[in-house]
């Protein structure tokens, strides 16, 4: 069985990549009022302060900020991931030790996660979550992707709305290259 380190800092601020199983479907976006709501269910809970978001066919990223003496991101995690799996058919494939388990297949089981160090890097992690859309080939303008928390911050007066300009280029951006043929192909 693997060990998985995690780092468990009270109060901290952490940078989450969550996976569905199926990387080639659209469950997020087709359902982003069902992951709405429990994203706010799950905050009501167990509450987190919400930095950055940004929501994409298959996967997401987000930053979030736990309260003083809270380090629990497993719990609010699974809450999410269950709340937003409740509230779709079951129409995807399961494997037997999923089925013996009562997990959906939606989500990959585990995250990625980063404890971030600093304002430096917070900025670094902010700014990556709002130009994931344009990095992955979805629009050409931050500005232009709805799901994200770019909107937030231009309301805010945080940022303006022509932040990041308009990309009309190709890149791997650090993806793995087996990632990046996949995603041109489509």
């Amino acid at each position: 069985m693997s060990t998985y380190r995690r780092v468990w800092l009270p109060g901290g601020t952490y940078f989450f990549t969550v996976n569905l199983l199926d990387r080639d479907t659209r469950l997020l976006v087709e359902h982003i009022d069902v992951l709405r709501v429990a994203f706010r269910l799950a905050q009501s809970a167990r509450p987190f302060d919400p930095v950055a978001v940004v929501v994409l066919p298959e996967h997401l990223h987000c930053v979030w900020r736990l309260p003083r003496g809270d380090a629990d991101n497993a719990t609010r995690w699974r809450h999410i991931k269950s709340l937003f799996s409740r509230d779709l058919p079951p129409a995807e494939r399961r494997c037997a030790r999923r089925m013996s388990k009562g997990e959906r297949g939606i989500w990959q089981r585990r995250y990625w996660e980063h404890l971030v160090r600093d304002e430096r890097d917070l900025a670094a992690h902010v700014d990556y979550i709002h130009f994931n859309p344009v990095k992955h080939g979805y629009v050409t303008r931050v500005r232009d992707w709805p799901y994200s928390s770019f909107h937030r911050d231009v309301r805010r007066g945080d940022l303006p709305a022509d932040w990041a300009g308009t990309f009309e280029g190709t890149g791997d951006f650090g993806e793995r290259p087996t990632m990046l043929r996949a995603r041109q192909s489509r």
